[in-house]
C-alpha cells in the first residue's frame, strides 16, 4: 500500500510538472505573438521618408509655378498644381532633371486639361507618391491664396485677394545680398561636418524675413549658429533655420519662442555671430545669413541622427520674385517691421 501511494504521488508530481511546462510554453508563445505584433505595429508606425534630395532647377520651378498660378487666376476649368507637375517629372526621370524635355511637361498639362486625373496618369509610376510627398513637404505653403495690404488711389491701405507666391525671400526688399551654392561644403569648427544650408552674404543689420508663416520654435545662442531663430511650419514638416544674427541686437521686437509669425514678417537682423561657446561673440569672418530648411516626416528626425536638410540654393533664387518691404517702425529700438501686412489663411486656421 505504501509503494502504491508513493507511485500515485509521484505520478501527480509528474503531471503537475508537465502542466507547468505546458503553461510556460503557452505563455512564451503568447508573449512572442504579442511582441511580434507590437514590433509590426511599430514598424508600420515608423514607415516614413528618411532621405530627400531637392535638385529641381530654377527654370522648371518658374515654369510649373506659372502654370499653377495662371490656371487659378484665369479661373481655368482645370486648376494645375505645380507640386504634382514636379513630382510627375521627377518620377519619370528618376530624380535626374538633366533628362528634362519641355514636351514631357506640355504633354502632362495637355492630358490634365483634357480631363485625365493625376491619380490615373501616375498609377503605374512607382516613385510618384515618394516624390509628391517629398516635394509637398518642401513647397506646400509657397503658393496659394492670401490677402496683401496695398495702397489705393487715395493712399489708404486696403487688402487685395490674390493667388500666387506667398513665401518670401529671407532678405528684406531693397537690401542687397549675394550667395553661391555652398550646400555640402566642409566645415571644421567643433568637428568635421558638412554645410547644411545656404549662406547669403550681406550687410550687418539687414532685416531678416520669415519665409513662411509658422511658430517660433527656437530663439537664443547656439555655438555654431550664434544668435539664431528656428521656425516650424504649421504642418510641422519644415523647420527654417536662420543663423549668425547680429551681435547685441539680433532679434526683431518681441521675438520669443512660441510666437506666431507670418510670411514676410521681420524676425531678426543679419550679422556674424557664432563659432563660440561664449554668447554674443563675432567669430564668423564675413557677415551673412545662414539659411537652412530641415524636413521632418517623423518627430524623431528633428534632433536625431537621421536629419534631412535640403539644398535651398534654387529656392532662394525662386523667392527673389517675392520680397517683403520694410521700414523703421521704432526709433527707440531701431527695429523694423514689414510695410505691407498679409492675411495668410493658414494662420487663421
Amino acid at each position: 500500500m505504501l509503494l502504491k501511494a508513493i507511485s500515485i504521488k509521484k505520478n501527480k508530481i509528474i503531471i503537475l510538472i508537465i502542466c507547468i511546462i505546458i503553461l510556460m510554453i503557452i505563455s512564451a508563445c503568447i508573449y512572442c505573438v504579442l511582441a511580434n505584433s507590437e514590433e509590426n505595429e511599430q514598424a508600420e508606425e515608423k514607415k516614413y521618408i528618411k532621405w530627400v534630395e531637392f535638385n529641381v532647377d530654377l527654370n522648371l520651378m518658374e515654369k510649373t509655378s506659372k502654370l499653377d498660378i495662371d490656371s487659378h487666376n484665369k479661373n481655368e476649368k482645370v486648376k494645375l498644381n505645380w507640386i504634382e507637375l514636379l513630382a510627375y517629372l521627377a518620377s519619370k526621370y528618376g530624380g535626374n532633371f538633366s533628362l528634362y524635355k519641355q514636351k514631357d511637361l506640355d504633354s502632362l498639362v495637355e492630358r490634365l486639361r483634357s480631363g485625365e486625373k493625376i491619380e490615373d496618369i501616375t498609377k503605374d509610376m512607382k516613385l510618384y507618391s515618394y516624390y509628391f510627398e517629398s516635394y509637398n513637404a518642401i513647397l506646400n505653403q509657397f503658393i496659394g491664396e492670401y490677402q496683401i495690404e496695398s495702397l489705393n488711389e487715395n493712399g489708404d491701405k486696403v487688402y487685395k485677394k490674390k493667388y500666387g507666391i506667398k513665401a518670401f525671400l529671407p532678405i528684406a526688399k531693397n537690401y542687397g545680398f549675394s550667395h553661391y551654392n555652398d550646400f555640402g561644403a566642409s566645415r571644421s569648427y567643433g568637428y568635421k561636418r558638412v554645410h547644411l544650408g545656404n549662406d547669403l552674404m550681406g550687410s550687418i543689420g539687414t532685416p531678416i524675413i520669415a519665409v513662411e508663416s509658422g511658430i517660433v520654435e527656437a530663439v537664443g545662442w547656439n555655438q555654431y549658429g550664434g544668435w539664431r531663430i528656428g521656425i516650424r511650419s504649421f504642418d510641422g514638416k519644415r523647420y527654417y533655420y536662420y543663423a549668425h544674427l547680429r551681435k547685441d541686437h539680433p532679434y526683431a521686437k518681441d521675438m520669443e519662442e512660441g510666437k506666431v509669425v507670418k510670411a514676410g514678417d521681420v524676425i531678426g537682423y543679419l550679422g556674424m555671430t557664432g563659432y563660440s561657446t561664449k554668447e554674443n561673440v563675432n567669430n564668423i569672418n564675413v557677415p551673412h545669413l545662414h539659411f537652412g530648411m530641415q524636413l521632418i516626416f517623423d518627430e524623431s528626425q528633428k534632433d536625431g541622427v537621421n536629419q534631412i536638410w535640403i539644398d535651398v540654393y534654387n529656392i532662394i533664387d525662386f523667392l527673389k520674385k517675392n520680397k517683403s518691404e520694410v521700414y523703421r517702425a521704432y526709433e527707440d529700438t531701431k527695429d523694423y517691421e514689414r510695410k505691407f501686412d498679409i492675411i495668410d489663411p493658414i494662420t487663421q486656421d
